[in-house]
């Protein structure tokens, strides 16, 4: 039996996890950089997951474990700046350490807001799988209906 194990990495959409978080504080002009702003983020997009998911469901040559990432992971100064310039907001303070304790608790914040993973979609390159909005700006451009100047 074939099976297709999905490891999926930060979902980028405004109606849940960080992005719906991140908007209203960045929207506000309040958003910046999470600690030293070097960890990695290795992300994907809402769209772009829905369809690993269902090549996962028709594609019969792919089996095993799956990055569900967008080809382009960021460090967190970079994401940080991309939002901003995407809002047309600044970015300048770092996020003091309380707030992502507050929202995401004790384990979240180690987990998510702290952590660094660069993790790249191989097996999907590897299939030539074309993903709809490989990079962030585009991205965020998409999810949060802003089109480039």
């Amino acid at each position: 039996m074939r099976v297709v194990r999905v490891r999926t990495g930060i979902v980028q959409s405004p109606r849940g996890g960080t992005l719906r978080m991140l908007y209203p504080l960045f929207n506000a002009g309040l958003g910046g950089r999470l600690g030293d702003g070097r960890q990695w983020l290795s992300w994907i997009g809402i769209d772009d997951l829905v369809d690993i998911y269902h090549r996962g469901l028709w594609d019969t040559t792919l089996s095993g474990p799956v990055n569900a990432v967008a080809p382009e992971p960021v460090r967190n100064i970079d994401y940080t700046r991309t939002l901003a310039h995407v809002l047309h907001r600044p970015a300048v303070l770092p996020v003091p350490p309380l707030g992502p304790l507050l929202l995401l608790g004790a384990q979240g914040a180690r987990e998510l807001a702290y952590a660094s993973q660069r993790v790249t979609p191989a097996r999907l390159n590897h299939a030539s799988h074309r993903f709809r909005h490989p990079n962030l700006d585009q991205t965020l451009r998409h999810l949060l209906g802003r089109t480039t100047a």
